[in-house]
């Protein structure tokens, strides 16, 4: 098992870094954030699929194609600013909610859509209200959360852009490696015994640790380097509260995707990715450090 979650996790870091490096170089004249959009509506898309699957196992059934045409609506209306550059036009006036403003009118659209959707299938008292509850949650938890991928990427310039994204994938995942490198050499005391009995408090104070060391280490390194011109580093204990707020929230949504599998009698997302599972189970953490770190880019504690 551990062999095949090298390998899986070998290959998506080499095709992530690859296109990492393509969208900050800017490569064939491309925007920040052309190269990476494509990933994220694959990445939300397949996301959205094994929802629904998981869904399913428990005889729930939202209606699948508006649940993942919604997901990708709301993944491009956050994408808007890029997708109106790469027409060669500037985004007109961006309404009262600023830039969020369109994300939540393609939630609100594609919410509406599932209601219509229910009601038009409605035939017997049953499971109507719980299928369109679920999926508007499938909506705001896949959709919503993951949509703030994109502000991260599109914050200030090419170079900050990619610091905000790549800093909160970064920190999130090692805050990951670092809960479960030191659970497994000294966790004994159990943080979820019923909800996920292989996370220890132990494990958890590790992987904060590791993310304030991997904060501060990023910005203090790789800083210069992803904003040559300008770079203004954080304080230490800006970075290092940036680090530990980014950990509990991937812990969050780690646990978050935990409870749903636990619900629907799952042990993994899906199969597809041998030692991994499947990319609702890579991108848990993300979905709910996403909108936190924007936060924290947004409201300065670090960046321009």
């Amino acid at each position: 098992m551990l062999r095949w979650r090298l390998i899986s996790a070998a290959v998506i870091l080499a095709v992530l870094l690859t296109l990492v490096w393509l969208d900050y170089r800017q490569a064939w004249g491309a925007p920040s954030g052309a190269w990476l959009l494509p990933v994220m509506c694959l990445v939300v898309f397949l996301a959205t699929a094994e929802m629904l699957s998981l869904l399913a196992a428990k005889n729930l059934r939202p209606i699948g194609p508006i649940v993942l045409t919604g997901n990708l609506a709301i993944t491009l209306a956050a994408a808007l600013p890029l997708l109106f550059q790469l027409a060669g036009r500037k985004l007109p006036g961006s309404g009262p909610l600023g830039e969020f403003g369109w994300p939540m009118i393609a939630l609100v659209a594609a919410s509406i859509a599932i209601l219509i959707g229910e009601m038009a299938r409605f035939e017997r008292p049953g499971n109507s209200i719980v299928n369109a509850a679920l999926g508007i949650f499938a909506l705001v938890y896949v959709g919503l959360l993951g949509s703030f991928l994109a502000p991260l990427r599109l914050v200030h310039d090419n170079g900050w852009g990619m610091m905000a994204l790549f800093s909160v994938l970064l920190i999130v995942k090692m805050a990951d490696v670092g809960a479960y490198a030191i659970g497994r050499m000294l966790g004994r005391t159990k943080m979820t015994p019923i909800l996920s009995p292989g996370k220890t408090w132990e494990g958890a104070c590790g992987g904060v640790f590791t993310a304030c060391a991997t904060s501060w280490a990023f910005f203090h390194w790789a800083g210069p380097w992803l904003v040559p011109s300008g770079f203004v580093e954080p304080s230490v204990a800006a970075a290092l509260a940036y680090g530990a707020i980014l950990a509990l929230a991937g812990m969050a949504g780690d646990l978050a995707e935990s409870m749903l599998k636990r619900d629907m009698q799952r042990k993994d997302s899906s199969t597809w990715l041998p030692g991994l599972g499947g990319v609702l189970d890579i991108l848990d953490a993300v979905l709910v450090a996403a909108p936190v770190g924007w936060l924290c880019w947004v409201f300065g504690l670090v960046g321009p």
